[in-house]
């Protein structure tokens, strides 16, 4: 650190000499000695390798397992137990994650989502995830990913019936600002079948029945995300070994989303004579909400990294601008990441 202040210094003063004597207006050559203004105890050199060779060390392909826990707040829609309206909670999400990146660019990975659910804590989804990332070239960076949700059944609070969702971008590395491109499209679809029993009112047939609704929800995303980002880093902050990163990136992300939902329910009377079942009833619900592409969300992050050795904590924090919403469109969320590299 004490290395970095040297250089730092070193270069602001010896721009601010080097502006004195561009001065045209002052004929006067008055000769001056700048030595003193360089440390020459201190090799600038071998710090300049010091640092190309750890950006090579992150930017260069190699192999890896990772494992990692984050940890953050979440809202979760519950369902009322007075009445058939939700009530949305904010609840701290575990997420661990393990992996293995080839330096090929090939890579899978496992998630799991864990939320207290106000009796235990319940792994209610959980995700796979293969990857293909390019990073053999040193000025550009680009992937893509296909991630399977499983999402398990009747659980306490909404979920979204999406399934699957395919993830690509690019990013170009060599400007001091990187500007990232990146395009997501999602879909899938959730079937609830539920049975209700119940007494059927007929004037012939005072029977009991079974009432079977069937519900098919199914949703589309496409979102299409630009950020500008650029990294600082700071080496040997409290060991040999370490060094700090922080990040801050600006994101503007737009989107289309489709969902729609199909209720049928069909009610029998099952306790006839015969033992025969007669359709009673059935209708047809049909709803669907069209968003169409507009911009969604402005995102300004600030992303943190301390790392030493095999390990680091990743904490982030980020402010949220929702266009869509008519009220409370500013939000912000902190989470934090700790993990190990091997």
């Amino acid at each position: 650190m004490i290395k970095k202040c040297y250089i730092i210094l070193a270069f602001t003063l010896i721009g601010i000499a080097a502006s004195s004597q561009s001065n045209t207006s002052d004929t006067t050559i008055v000769p001056t000695d700048n030595s003193f203004l360089i440390d020459t105890t201190i090799d600038y050199g071998e710090l300049f390798q010091d640092f190309e060779a750890f950006m090579d060390s992150i930017l260069s392909p190699h192999s890896y397992f990772l494992a990692t826990i984050s940890l953050g707040k979440s809202f979760y829609n519950f369902e009322s137990k007075t009445n058939s309206s939700t009530k949305a909670l904010q609840k701290l999400t575990y997420s661990p994650t393990v992996g293995y990146y080839h330096k090929s660019g090939l890579g899978i990975s496992a998630t799991g989502y864990i939320v207290d659910d106000g009796v235990n804590k319940n792994l209610y989804q959980s995700s796979i995830s293969p990857s293909f990332d390019y990073l053999k070239n040193k000025a550009i960076a680009a992937g893509i990913s296909y991630t399977r949700f499983i999402t398990k059944d009747s659980l306490p609070f909404y979920t979204t019936p999406l399934q699957n969702e395919l993830y690509g971008y690019f990013t170009y590395r060599k400007s001091w600002i990187r500007p990232t491109v990146a395009v997501s499209y999602g879909w899938g679809s959730r079937s609830d079948y539920s049975e209700r029993e119940e007494q059927l009112i007929d004037i012939w047939l005072r029977r009991r029945g079974y009432t079977y609704i069937n519900t098919e929800e199914s949703i589309s995303d496409f979102s299409l995300t630009t950020s500008i980002r650029h990294d600082f880093y700071w080496l040997d902050v409290l060991t040999y070994k370490d060094h700090i990163r922080f990040t801050p990136q600006l994101s503007f992300t737009s989107g289309t989303q489709k969902f729609g939902f199909n209720q049928k329910s069909n009610t029998y009377v099952t306790k006839l004579p015969n033992n025969s079942s007669v359709l009673y009833n059935s209708d047809n619900v049909y709803l669907d909400d069209k968003l169409k592409f507009q911009p969604l969300a402005l995102t300004m992050n600030f992303r943190g990294e301390y790392s030493i050795g095999k390990f680091f904590v990743q904490p982030q924090f980020a402010l949220d601008y929702y266009f869509p919403a008519t009220t409370d469109n500013f939000s912000s969320y902190f989470s934090i990441n700790v993990g190990c590299m091997f």
